[in-house]
């Protein structure tokens, strides 16, 4: 069907990646244009998530308009979707009492992870207006520390207790189910709340109707305190498989569960963070990179590369020091960037590695002195391998002998010093409790400049006997 603005309100035989690009469009075009009861008509078919994306292309001067010709059913949906940005700024350009339906209605680690977000003076003013056991859930998860399972976890679940039969537990759900996030695993406490076991949906509706639950149940629950750090919880859903895992505190009483959507949120979060922190640190949690302020983008990101024009300068002052060596070989300035750029190259390399394997605790058994020794076999292999191409190349350009083998050799001890830096540091900054994604690829680059630099010149001089 076409609009009178000649828009297709039809979205067959769209791929579900150009989906919310399409509908963003058809909206703006619409909205531009006031024809709001077809734009309306256009988010119908559309999934929630899809409207959140479609919502957040368009202009930051419709993104309310836009929400609005949603359903207040809807609107609750698509809103936890958002970004955190265009909900503080809903929240601010909406009326009062349509941004409390909503946030009422959010789950409440979603609007825990909503209100970290926004400032201080409108967090106690939703708190206040919320609904006595809403405001009791979200104040719960808002004492936890910041990335830990208790401020990441929803409280809203089903306690069953283990003389409960089948037949009485599916009354129970059927009695509740909206007081649960998560129904495909249920949980067992004592009279004391503390968790006894864990019973799957699928048990649960193969067992007979008399049977006690207690009976069915696995009593080997696996489960999370509510300090365990958010990483280590995304791994162990991952390692097991699981839907949702139970969070007890100190007591083993159980208070909340996790589920794998907040996972998948949690694994986003903390790579994009890692993956920004290596670019300089140039995102707060939060923020997205093209949505920061270019000051703000620009401030964050000199720091290191203020370090490195120092460190430039250091360089500079070494080789103006080899001047002696320079006036008589002359070529050997010109492979300079070759040896650091490599170096540089090998090292990044072996910090991404760490890293990544710090993060994912891919490593093992293995100790920090095991993976430096490993990297540096790592790096003794391709320095040999780089190192005999650099000779040749280095020969063929210049046709001297000696010079060539110079720029061989030092390059391989510029990989090798590479690979030990950049495997080294990660573990020594994570001991010194600094961000290992932060700190190690300013220091490679240090290390591997200055002393790839006088390695160079102090070989040049032993082969070339000057």
């Amino acid at each position: 069907m076409q609009t009178p603005n000649g828009v297709t309100s039809t979205l067959q035989d769209v791929s579900r990646r150009e989906l919310p690009e399409i509908v963003t469009v058809q909206l703006q075009i619409l909205l531009e244009a006031g024809d709001l009861q077809e734009a309306k008509a256009i988010l119908v078919p559309v999934q929630a998530p899809d409207i959140a994306q479609a919502i957040e292309g368009l202009p930051k001067a419709m993104h309310a308009l836009a929400f609005r010709l949603l359903s207040k059913q809807e609107a609750i949906i698509v809103y936890e979707y958002l970004d955190y940005s265009v909900q503080e700024r809903l929240i601010e350009e909406l009326k009062s009492q349509e941004v409390l339906d909503i946030v009422e209605k959010m789950s409440p680690d979603d609007r825990a992870r909503l209100f970290d977000e926004l400032p201080a003076t409108i967090v106690n003013r939703l708190l206040e207006q919320l609904s006595p056991n809403e405001r009791q859930a979200t104040s719960l998860l808002l004492g936890y520390e910041a990335g830990t399972a208790g401020r990441i976890m929803t409280p809203e679940l089903i306690l069953l207790q283990e003389d409960f039969t089948v037949a009485q537990t599916l009354e129970r759900i059927r009695s509740v189910n909206n007081a649960s996030e998560m129904i495909y695993y249920l949980y067992i406490t004592n009279a004391a709340k503390r968790l006894t076991g864990i019973l799957s949906l699928r048990d649960l509706v193969t067992s007979q109707a008399e049977e006690k639950i207690g009976n069915v149940m696995t009593q080997e629950a696996v489960f999370v305190y509510t300090d365990t750090d958010q990483e280590e919880v995304a791994r162990m859903i991952q390692r097991y498989d699981f839907l949702a895992v139970p969070v007890v505190d100190r007591e083993q009483r159980l208070v909340g569960i996790i589920t794998v959507d907040d996972v998948i949120d949690i694994l986003q979060e903390e790579t994009t963070e890692d993956i920004y922190t290596l670019g300089g640190g140039v995102q707060s949690r939060g923020d997205g990179y093209f949505q920061s302020n270019l000051i703000s983008v620009a401030r964050k990101r000199v720091v290191w590369l203020l370090v490195l024009l120092v460190t430039n300068t250091v360089t500079g002052s070494i080789i103006k020091s080899q001047e002696d060596i320079l006036s008589k070989v002359v070529t050997l300035a010109a492979f300079i960037p070759l040896l650091t750029g490599t170096g540089g190259n090998v090292g990044a390399q072996s910090s991404t590695v760490v890293i990544r394997g710090m993060n994912t605790d891919e490593m093992g058994a293995l100790k920090p002195l095991q993976v430096v020794g490993r990297e540096a076999l790592a790096g003794a292999l391709l320095g040999t391998i780089l190192g005999t191409i650099a000779t040749v190349w280095a020969f063929f350009l210049q046709n001297n002998l000696e010079v060539a083998i110079a720029v061989g050799t030092s390059l391989v001890a510029i990989s090798i010093l590479a690979s030990v830096s950049g495997s080294a540091l990660p573990f020594l900054f994570r001991l010194l409790r600094l961000d290992p994604a932060l700190m190690s690829a300013p220091f490679i680059t240090t290390a591997v400049d200055v002393l790839g630099v006088l390695i160079y010149f102090n070989l040049a001089r032993v082969i070339l006997k000057m």
